[in-house]
């Protein structure tokens, strides 16, 4: 359940912290005040949809921040989990779950293990035929989830198998074509005849190349040098030593010296004179090493970034080649297995529809039972589960499940999405809430606008059906009707007001005096004996 919730910059909500309880919690208030606000910051913070316009005029961010009391959660401290999403101007989100960053899809994935929010969109998927099997395997439960567990599985290969087989070259040309296109490629890479390393060893002789005019006019000259200058000069100079070394310690270190420097010289010079001889122009040979570069170059660029990535290619290539040869045993093997999976799916799909159909009965009885304590005594609902033909699966087997009513007595059944009246909606989905409370493992529900188009028993009777799913859950409702209000077991009001040509939202948790006051407003639309008589008479019958 959320135990305290943190609204910072949405809306007319400046800074605001909301403590909230378990059981029954109603939110009342003035009209314009931020009730929708705080809804919808529950909302942002369970990882939906977020608009730049909800940002506080002025300001350049929004900040929602949960504490969820959930003690099973091996992360939780003391029992508790903060959650946080700051949403900035600029589009930058960041959510946080006790502090980790995570993806608004995590965010969301984690909420809504926690709470579930019902409003208009609920209405909206009432309203979608393809909702309704939803409903009704969530009411079933166990029963129906393990094999849907294992259909999953199967599923899930039945289109690998047909996604390999669009693959697999069914078309005749189209496998030729691909073959013959192969084929060139694989060819082309072998007749170059690959070495990995070749490509830098022939660059490396090509810069000599095209170098070798400046290395042997610089080569020649280190020569000249070297034999010319540099080693007679040292060897006049031993000679002048070997005159004096007699002459003391030092002079004959310095001639020791001189010596190794004279042979060092020699051999240099030797080596550069050999380098010198290895550089030779030969037109022919650069041409040469020219094409095979450009040759390297053109495989590069059509089969790899290098040799290497080239002759993994050319792998590819080959075994590629064997799957479109031995395709049609391939395919063979595919199909045999498509056919076996295909098989398992359909006596899965059979199982499910045999438990849909029993529970379906069930969860029509019951949803009906609840439209009567809704004020709906003339409306039937039923449940509808029909088998889809020419085995077009989908995530939910073969079945397709309908949401069947009729609002008054002698009229005729047709699909809920033809009921026009948006007060019948909200009651048709509280009692569906209602049936499905007993099995939801989520602590928190949250309902907005759940009286639209409700009034007198029919209000008092949705109130009672919230108090009833407050005993097994925390429950939120932003309401406008008296009877609801009075359900309540912790009543919150909120208000605004204007400081300086800015609005404030405030809250405040009611005391038992302060809750009849606002059960008397709500009802009359201003607090006088007779509003206050009343409303205490409502407070009493709840």
């Amino acid at each position: 359940m959320i135990s305290t919730l943190h609204i910072k910059n949405i809306g007319i909500i400046d800074d605001l912290i909301i403590d909230f309880n378990e059981g029954f919690n109603v939110l009342t208030g003035e009209t314009g005040a931020g009730k929708t606000l705080i809804i919808g910051a529950v909302g942002i913070i369970a990882g939906g949809r977020f608009s730049k316009d909800m940002i506080r005029n002025g300001e350049k961010y929004s900040f929602v921040e949960a504490s969820v009391f959930c003690p099973d959660n091996p992360e939780a401290i003391d029992g508790n989990i903060i959650v946080s999403r700051e949403v900035h101007a600029n589009g930058r989100n960041s959510c946080k779950i006790n502090g980790r960053l995570v993806t608004v899809n995590e965010l969301k994935e984690f909420m809504a293990e926690n709470i579930n929010i019902h409003g208009q969109q609920d209405n909206q998927n009432l309203l979608n035929p393809s909702k309704h099997i939803c409903y009704l395997d969530d009411f079933i439960g166990n029963d129906i989830l393990k094999l849907k567990e294992k259909y999953n599985v199967l599923y899930k290969r039945y289109n690998e198998i047909n996604s390999e087989l669009d693959k697999n070259y069914g078309d005749d040309k189209e496998k030729e074509r691909r073959l013959d296109l192969l084929n060139y490629q694989l060819k082309e890479i072998k007749n170059a005849n690959l070495k990995i390393g070749e490509d830098i060893k022939l660059q490396e002789e090509h810069n000599i190349m095209k170098n070798s005019e400046k290395l042997q006019e610089n080569l020649q000259e280190i020569d000249e040098n070297l034999n010319n200058q540099a080693i007679e000069s040292v060897s006049t100079s031993i000679r002048c030593l070997e005159k004096i070394s007699d002459c003391g310690e030092m002079y004959e270190e310095k001639l020791s010296e001189l010596k190794n420097i004279y042979y060092e010289i020699q051999e240099l010079a030797r080596d550069i004179s050999s380098m010198k001889e290895d550089i030779c122009f030969d037109e022919q040979e650069r041409n040469s090493i020219e094409v095979r570069l450009d040759e390297i170059f053109s495989l590069k660029r059509k089969y790899g970034n290098s040799i290497e990535e080239i002759l993994e290619y050319k792998e590819k290539l080959e075994k590629e080649i064997l799957e479109i040869e031995n395709v049609d045993e391939i395919n063979s093997k595919l199909k045999q297995e498509k056919e076996n999976v295909k098989k398992q799916m359909n006596q899965l799909c059979i199982q499910m529809h045999q438990i849909r159909i029993r529970y379906a009965n069930i969860i029509s009885s019951k949803i009906n039972n609840e439209l009567k304590d809704l004020e709906m005594n003339n409306a039937l609902l039923r449940v509808d589960v029909e088998n889809i033909a020419d085995e077009k699966f989908n995530n939910n087997g073969l079945d397709k499940v309908e949401f069947m009513i009729c609002t008054n007595k002698g009229e005729e059944e047709k699909e809920l999405s033809k009921i026009a009246s948006g007060g019948e909606m909200s009651r048709v989905m509280l009692a569906i809430k209602t049936v499905l409370a007993d099995v939801d493992k989520v602590r928190t529900l949250v309902f907005d606008e759940i009286d639209t188009g409700i009034s007198g028993k029919a209000a008092k009777a949705v109130g009672e059906k919230l108090k009833t799913i407050s005993n097994n859950h925390q429950v939120m409702v932003v309401t406008h009707s008296a009877s609801i209000a009075a359900k309540g077991k912790y009543n919150y009001y909120i208000s605004k007001k204007t400081i300086n040509n800015k609005t404030y939202t405030n809250i405040k948790q009611l005391s038992e005096s302060e809750t009849i006051e606002e059960i008397a407003r709500i009802s009359s639309g201003d607090v006088t004996e007779i509003s206050i008589a009343h409303a205490r008479e409502l407070r009493k019958a709840s």
